[in-house]
């Protein structure tokens, strides 16, 4: 493909400087790829090591502004470079922004099933011992609940506005 036909420098790779693949299309708010050239919204950047109390705030933020996928970008983040103990709750954060991202671009199956699966997780995690419902905060018992109910309402194929369906992480 030339780069005419693409926007994009016929020379130019995905690749970090590490030589590992990194799109560099732009997205959307909801993560979808555009074309070369067109204007997207500002990516997260990614591998950032956040206290949990600021990956919580950055997450909720995108949230509210209708970002999932890009909350699910700093989710991934806490899930990588956080402590062994806690990579469950992190990886179920995750999964439920990235349920809500496919709630919004309108695939209700695969949403509902990542909002289940998060739910799980995060439920799984704060049984595993006490005192873990409300990591940073996060009502994770009010979080699971939203999930499963937003799964609920999503798994006949309907979409979502994800900025109008964001979850409270606080309560």
């Amino acid at each position: 493909m030339d780069s005419t036909a693409s926007d994009r420098p016929a020379d130019a790779r995905d690749r970090d400087d590490e030589g590992r693949a990194r799109s560099a299309r732009p997205r959307d708010g909801l993560g979808r790829p555009l074309p070369y050239g067109a204007d997207g919204v500002a990516r997260q950047p990614e591998g950032v090591v956040r206290a949990p109390d600021e990956t919580v705030a950055e997450a909720q933020r995108l949230l509210d502004e209708g970002k999932p996928f890009h909350a699910h970008e700093v989710f991934e983040d806490a899930w990588k470079s956080g402590p062994e103990d806690e990579r469950q709750l992190w990886r179920g954060m995750a999964q439920l922004a990235v349920g809500l991202t496919h709630a919004a671009r309108g695939n209700g199956t695969g949403g509902a099933r990542l909002l289940r699966r998060g739910a799980g997780a995060v439920t799984e995690w704060a049984a595993s011992d006490a005192g873990r419902e409300r990591p940073y905060g996060v009502d994770l018992g009010s979080v699971a609940g939203w999930a499963r109910e937003l799964a609920r309402d999503v798994a006949d194929g309907a979409s979502v506005d994800a900025g109008a369906r964001a979850p409270r992480l606080r309560g």
